[in-house]
C-alpha cells in the first residue's frame, strides 16, 4: 500500500492589527483613496482648477454648434426663435401683451433670462452621469463639472445679451445708466443657477432618469415665472389668495427676470417688483449657491462609482 503524505497547508502570516495599520498609514501620510476632503480643502481644490473650469466651459460652448452650418449664430438665434413663438402664442393669440408697455423687449428679456436658468439646470442634471469617463479617469473636484456647465450657459447668454441690446434700441428703449444693474443681477443669477445645477448633478448621478423628468418640471416653472406675461398685470384684479401672489412674485426665476427688466426697460417701474426684491435675489443666490455646494460636496466620494 502506498502512503500518501499530506503536506499541511502553509499558514498565513498574520498582518499587523487594523489599529496598527491605520496608525502606520497616518504616520506615513497615507489617506483613503477617493476620500472626501474637508470643505475648506475642497474649496481650495476647486479654486485651483478655475482655469480648467473656464477652458472646459469654453470648449463645450464652441463644440455645441460645431456641426451646424450657421455655427455660433445659433447661440443668438435659438432664444430669438423661442421668443418669436411665444410672442405669436401669448402676445397675439392669447393677448397677454395688452397693458404691457414695450411688450417685445419685455418678452425677449424674459425668454433670454429664463433660458439661462433652464439650460444651466438641464446641463447640471447630466453633469456627472454624462461625463462618467472623465470622472473615472481623472482626479479633480467633481463640482467643477456642474459649475463649468453653468459658466458655459453664462457665456452663451452674453452672446444673446448683445442681440437683446440691439432689440431694445430698435424698439425705442433708450440706453441708460440702469443697464449697469444687469451685471450684479447676472452675478446673483449665476450663483443661483450653479447651486441648483450642483443639486441636480448629485441627484442625476444617483438617478439618471431625473433628466427625463426635468423638462416637464422646468416647463411648469417657466409658466408660473412671468416669462411671457406680467405677473403684476395678471394678478391685479384676480381673486387668487394673497399668499399665491407672494409666492409667484418671489420665486427665484421671476425675481431675476423682473430685476433684469427693471434694469433694461425704462417702462418697467419699481412698483412692479416684489417687496425687498434685492434681498430676495441675494437670499436665493446664497441659499442655492452655498446649500447646493455643500449638498454636492457631501457625496463627492460616490461620483463615478458603481
Amino acid at each position: 500500500m502506498s502512503q500518501v503524505l499530506h503536506t499541511p497547508p502553509p499558514t498565513a502570516t498574520p498582518g499587523p492589527p487594523a489599529d496598527d495599520a491605520a496608525a502606520l498609514a497616518a504616520q506615513c501620510g497615507l489617506t483613503v483613496s477617493g476620500a472626501r476632503p474637508s470643505l475648506p480643502a475642497y474649496v481650495r481644490q476647486l479654486w485651483a482648477r478655475r482655469h480648467f473650469i473656464t477652458a472646459f466651459a469654453t470648449a463645450k460652448l464652441t463644440a455645441q454648434y460645431s456641426q451646424a452650418k450657421l455655427g455660433q449664430v445659433w447661440q443668438v438665434m435659438t432664444p430669438l426663435l423661442n421668443a418669436a413663438v411665444y410672442y405669436f402664442i401669448f402676445g397675439v393669440l392669447l393677448g397677454t401683451s395688452h397693458g404691457v408697455p414695450d411688450f417685445i423687449p419685455f418678452l425677449v428679456t424674459g425668454v433670454f433670462i429664463w433660458t439661462f436658468t433652464q439650460s444651466s439646470i438641464m446641463a447640471g442634471t447630466r453633469a456627472i452621469s454624462g461625463s462618467l469617463g472623465l470622472v473615472r479617469a481623472l482626479h479633480f473636484p467633481r463640482a467643477a463639472l456642474p459649475v463649468s456647465y453653468a459658466l458655459q450657459q453664462l457665456q452663451q447668454l452674453l452672446f444673446s445679451m448683445a442681440a437683446l441690446f440691439v432689440i431694445l434700441l430698435c424698439f425705442g428703449v433708450p440706453m441708460s445708466a440702469s443697464w449697469l444693474l444687469a451685471v450684479p443681477v447676472l452675478a446673483l443669477q449665476f450663483t443661483f443657477n450653479a447651486g441648483v445645477a450642483m443639486v441636480m448633478a448629485r441627484m442625476g448621478a444617483r438617478t439618471p432618469d431625473i433628466a427625463q423628468l426635468m423638462p416637464f418640471l422646468l416647463r411648469t416653472w417657466m409658466y408660473v415665472s412671468g416669462v411671457m406675461w406680467s405677473i403684476d398685470k395678471m394678478l391685479k384684479n384676480s381673486s387668487v389668495p394673497h399668499w399665491v401672489e407672494i409666492a409667484l412674485a418671489s420665486n427665484p426665476a421671476a425675481v431675476y427676470i423682473d430685476l433684469m427688466r427693471f434694469a433694461l426697460i425704462d417702462s418697467f417701474h419699481a412698483h412692479q417688483l416684489p417687496h425687498h426684491v434685492w434681498a430676495l435675489a441675494v437670499g436665493w443666490a446664497l441659499v442655492a449657491g452655498v446649500g447646493g455646494f455643500i449638498y454636492f460636496w457631501k457625496a463627492e466620494e460616490t461620483y463615478g462609482r458603481g
